[in-house]
């Protein structure tokens, strides 16, 4: 009998399977390394970028300047962003080494994960790693799959 699991064939694709984490939030947790360090994200389809808490600019080494883009999502409006260029991603077996990463404060974020007794997060993998990487997401089996 022909093996028709998704794993399988999104394998012969060069899809990476990854493990993801569902949290009290209902909210995918995913970990992943930005510069070298060891984070927890939130896998958010609807969020355009991938975002860092700007608590964590110097824990993931981020460089950051001013950006005239405003952040908005999960209650909070108009918030003010930097943008840092140029930063290593990796998840999984996949790596990316041009990111920019948008730095905004994620206290609102975090606080809606603690008033849920769930653990707060570095950050948000956005659609523009989703897109890269034409990412599957598997909601049954909580995982993603990234293409190499």
């Amino acid at each position: 009998m022909k093996d028709t699991s998704l794993t399988k064939f999104l394998a012969k694709k060069n899809y990476t399977k990854i493990k993801l984490k569902l949290t009290k939030t209902n909210h995918f947790e995913i970990k992943g390394k930005i510069n070298g360090i060891s984070g927890k994200f939130i896998l958010d389809t609807g969020a355009s970028n991938t975002c860092v808490g700007i608590d964590k600019v110097d824990f993931f080494k981020l460089t950051s300047k001013a950006s005239e883009v405003k952040a908005a999502g999960a209650g909070a409006t108009d918030m003010e962003t930097q943008i840092s260029t140029k930063n290593t991603i990796k998840i999984g077996a996949w790596k990316y080494k041009k990111l920019s990463i948008v730095v905004f404060d994620l206290t609102h974020v975090n606080q809606a994960l603690l008033n849920h007794n769930a653990l707060p997060v570095d950050g948000i993998i956005g659609a523009d790693i989703l897109k890269k990487t034409k990412a599957i997401i598997d909601y049954k089996k909580k995982c993603v799959y990234f293409k190499d």
